[in-house]
């Protein structure tokens, strides 16, 4: 019997394969991508993964396996120190001041992606929420191992690529398909079957973070 992130990512791959193919993702590598737009990119994504990292201890506390709790409190101190680290250097290379990031309002998509992970924990159950989370890291690790090899040209581009194709962002997504695996196998069907609207749909506003930066969406 298949693993439930096997069907997850089976049901996702539309929406996975658009995000590889997207403009911002094909421009970021060939370097062509305006700096204007990653920086829009960065600010909201900044929104985003301030309430990703929130989000991880909220799960952790409704979790009782003490590996999974650890591994979700830890994601809470930062996510990923690494990607931390990188994504103070951009904004310290592209003259991101907190002035600009305190006027910068939220996007409609970065918002809307935000609700929907907090309403599967809070309407819905902690492994909906864990299915939820699922497709940052994986969507961005298969990106990652994607572009390396080619590379991009412009430097804070190339530190993005580097960043999700990492060792330590590897594991850290391997251990969450594994978790999302573990609470899959402890669910009940009609359950499952909500992780994995959970999952598709973070899928889809993956792909539209990527439309909203491209595009500058605004209200």
């Amino acid at each position: 019997m298949a693993k439930i992130t096997e069907t997850m990512r089976k049901q996702s791959q539309p929406l996975w394969e658009s995000s590889f193919n997207h403009p911002f993702i094909k421009q970021l590598s060939a370097g062509s991508l305006p700096q204007q737009t990653f920086r829009y990119y960065l600010k909201q994504d900044r929104y985003y993964l301030q309430n990703f990292a929130d989000l991880h201890g909220k799960i952790a506390d409704q979790m009782d396996d003490p590996d999974i709790k650890r591994f979700l409190y830890d994601g809470a101190k930062g996510f990923n120190d690494s990607e931390k680290e990188v994504r103070i250097e951009f904004f310290k290379e592209l003259n991101i001041t907190q002035q600009e990031i305190d006027q910068t309002e939220i996007a409609p998509n970065a918002y809307s992606y935000v609700t929907h992970m907090y309403h599967e924990l809070n309407e819905g159950t902690p492994a909906r929420a864990a299915a939820a989370l699922l497709p940052c890291y994986w969507l961005y690790n298969e990106i990652g191992k994607r572009l390396i090899e080619a590379g991009s040209p412009i430097k804070v581009y190339q530190q993005f690529i580097e960043t999700y194709d990492s060792k330590a962002f590897t594991n850290a997504t391997a251990r969450m398909i594994e978790i999302v695996d573990k609470l899959g196998e402890e669910a009940d069907a009609q359950e499952q079957e909500k992780m994995q609207t959970a999952f598709l749909r973070s899928s889809f506003f993956e792909l539209h973070f990527w439309e909203m930066a491209y595009r500058h969406e605004m209200w």
